[in-house]
This record gives structure tokens, sequence and C-alpha cells, in this order.
């Protein structure tokens, strides 16, 4: 049964859309996108990003659109947009700034703005609030409410999908955030968790990120060291984790529009209240420099100058996943690229441009190269681990599996020269 409350989603990508199609089950539900092909493509049933399926978006009842005076009269908005950095590694508010500004003049008296995109504590009080009262003319939470519920979608996770994931709510008053837990309470089978204000939900969000991209900096920093001493970083994993309270990571390239960036959005308020971060900011810089490090290892192994193609396989920023923003796979293809002819493949780009520079080739064509580079873990790569042995790697070849999808047993099998991190 729907409730009568309607609800506008405001921005429609890896977050927007699932969060959208969940909640237009139970709500009356409007997805906004100011990208006009997205909205021509989303009522036509087609989703880029492979998150909701062709047959559930065509019977979907969200109504799409590009115009936000369709917004008007909802009892909830919901933003969903991205919020990247900048070259500088600062934050950049472009598009939480502007998804403010359309829907200020949408608001009535009694509506929630309720924020889903990752923000530094304070950012939704501090800057988001009076962007909406500016542009409204109304006055919060006098008139309207503002909350904060942080997304923790994980892209291309089939298990793990939104109503299954706990979620956090929080509100500028009891009142506010007791409404905003009832409607995320409809739609997640997991549990919903108050907090106690909207910049403990802010910090607890940011937390989670900045804690995973700093354990798989000590794993990373850990490959680095133990390569130099031609020890098995994986055996070490393994049996370390033999120990129950040792936290099993793995090396790898931290990419992405979350991990890769939410640490700098904390590093930046703690300079701004007057310390300078250096653990938080150390992880980053060893993620960040791993493109470079497994490169270097590439010209190490060509000193011979043998190498002469290389097949490189994987180009999003994560394992099964259609999204290339900040890819550290893509950064490293970029850096190879001027030394070595590459042939590039992703099984959700075959046969397409990436940019006018950047061609993805079809599996069926890729041929054999004296490097191959597996750096995304798709299931497409690991249902086909026998084919590359059988129709792409050469005899002699160097495989550079940085997902490690290869056993030390399969290594042996089938005689590889693997290298991995």
């Amino acid at each position: 049964m729907k409730f009568k409350k309607k609800i506008s989603v405001i921005g429609l990508g890896y977050v927007g859309l699932p969060l959208a199609n969940r909640l237009s089950k139970y709500y009356n539900v409007v997805g906004f996108d100011t990208n006009s092909s997205r909205i021509q493509e989303l009522k036509a049933g087609i989703d880029r990003n492979n998150d909701v399926d062709q047959k559930i978006l065509v019977k979907s009842k969200i109504f799409f659109t590009q115009n936000i005076e369709e917004t008007k009269k909802s009892d909830f908005f919901i933003v969903t947009v991205p919020t990247p950095v900048d070259q500088r590694k600062k934050p950049n508010l472009k598009s939480i700034n502007s998804a403010c500004k359309l829907v200020a003049p949408n608001l009535k008296k009694g509506s929630i703005v309720i924020f889903e995109s990752t923000v530094y504590p304070g950012l939704t009080e501090e800057i988001c609030k009076p962007i909406l009262e500016n542009y409204s003319k109304l006055s919060s939470p006098t008139d309207f409410g503002i909350g904060y519920s942080p997304e923790r979608i994980n892209p291309g996770d089939k298990v793990h999908t939104i109503e299954k994931i706990s979620k956090i709510v929080s509100g500028q008053t009891d009142s506010i955030c007791n409404k905003i837990y009832l409607v995320y309470n409809k739609i997640i089978k997991a549990k919903v968790y108050k907090a106690s204000s909207i910049k403990i939900a802010e910090s607890a969000k940011i937390i989670e990120n900045a804690q995973r991209d700093l354990n798989i900096a000590y794993m990373n920093e850990l490959s680095i060291i133990f390569n130099k001493m031609n020890i098995d970083t994986n055996e070490v994993i393994s049996l370390a984790s033999t120990k129950w309270n040792f936290l099993n990571f793995k090396p790898g390239l931290v990419g992405g529009h979350c991990i890769s960036v939410d640490p700098y959005y904390l590093t930046y308020k703690s300079k701004k209240v007057g310390y300078h971060p250096k653990f938080i900011l150390s992880g980053r810089e060893i993620n960040d420099n791993m493109p470079n490090y497994i490169v270097s290892q590439i010209k190490a192994k060509n000193r011979n100058k043998k190498i002469k193609k290389i097949n490189f396989f994987g180009i999003t920023f994560k394992e099964n996943c259609s999204d290339f923003r900040n890819s550290l796979s893509l950064k490293m293809y970029e850096l190879l690229r001027k030394n070595f002819k590459i042939d590039l493949h992703d099984p959700y780009y075959e046969g397409k441009f990436l940019n006018k520079n950047t061609f993805v080739k079809k599996f069926k064509d890729m041929e054999k190269a004296d490097l191959n580079i597996i750096s995304v873990s798709h299931e497409f790569y690991i249902k086909k681990k026998k084919y590359f042995v059988n129709n792409i790697f050469k005899k002699k070849s160097i495989i550079f599996d940085l997902k490690s999808i290869y056993s030390k047993r399969e290594q042996k099998f089938f005689k590889l020269d693997l290298w991995q991190l």
C-alpha cells in the first residue's frame, strides 16, 4: 500500500536511482536529474549504470523529469548529487550548492530536505541550510526542516542491496528526525539508527570510508615492503587472518567517488578548525601513488626491453561496476600508454570509446601480448581464467594480477609468470 507522501529524489546516479526505485514501492516518487539524456533513457527503461534492471525500470512508478517544478508540493526532497574534490584535493561543492538552489523555490511549509551526499561535519547546516533559506525565502526549522542520512550503497554489489544495508538518520530537531526515520524505516529491512545531531551523522559517514582507506593503505605499504623482501603478501595476510582479531584487508587500487575522496573532506574541515592531520593524509598519499608504484615494477620487469605489447583488463574503479570516475586503473593505463602499445578491455565498455583517444576492444578481439595486466576483478574475468591461459597469455608472457584472481596453486598448475600486490 502506498502512502500519500510525495518524495522527490534529486540526482539519479549510482545512489539516487536505486533509492528512488526502492522508495517508489511505498511512496509517490519524482526522480529529477539535470541530464536530459539520462532522463530520456530512464523513461525508456535504460540504466547505463546497470544498477536497476530494465524490466523493473519499465514497470517503475517513478515520475522521471528534468523539470524541477515537477517537484513542487513534495513532502520530502532527498539530495543525492556527487560531492567530489577539485585538483587541489579540496571539496568541490558546485553540485550540492546547485541542487540547493534548484530545490529551494519548490519548498513548501512543512517540507523536509534530506541530504545523502557525503560531506564534512557541519556542511549541511553551515552551507546548505543558508542557501535553501535564501532561495526559498523560508526559515528552517520553523518553515521547513533539514536532515542528513548518508548513503551506504556499494555500486555493483547485488548482495548488499539498499534495503539490506543499515541506515543512519538525523534531523535538526527530534520531530524532524522522527519523520525522516519513518520514511526510511519503511524501505529498509535492516536497522535504522537515529543520530543525536546532523553533525554526528555526517561524521559517522565520513569516517567509514576514511577507515577503509587507511586499512587498505596499510596493506599497500606492506605489499611494497614484502615485494622488496621477495615475500608473498597474500600468504602473509592469509596466515595472519587465522587470528580472530586480525582485519583481513587486501592491497589494491583505491579509486572511485567515495573512499578516495571522502578523507579529503574530513582533512579539509580538520585544517579549518586548526589541526593538520597526518595519518589520514599519509594513507591517501600511499593509495594515490599505487599506479606509479605498479608502473615502476612493470618497467623493472622490462629492463631487457622484451615487452612490446600490453593487454590491459579492467578500467572501472572497482569490480562489477561501470563507474570509472577517479579510477586508478585508468590512471595507470594512461601512464603506460606513453611508453607501450596497449590494447584495453572492460566488459562494461566493449567496442566503445571512453573518450576520443581511448577505445575499449571486445574481449574476443584481444590478442596475445608480452604483458597482461588484470587490474579489476570483474566477475567476467574470474569466469574467464582458463580462457586467459589458453587464448591470451603467451607461454612466456608476464601477468600482473593486481586483484589476485589466480591462486598460488593455479599459478603453479598453469606455470604463470605472475606478479601480485
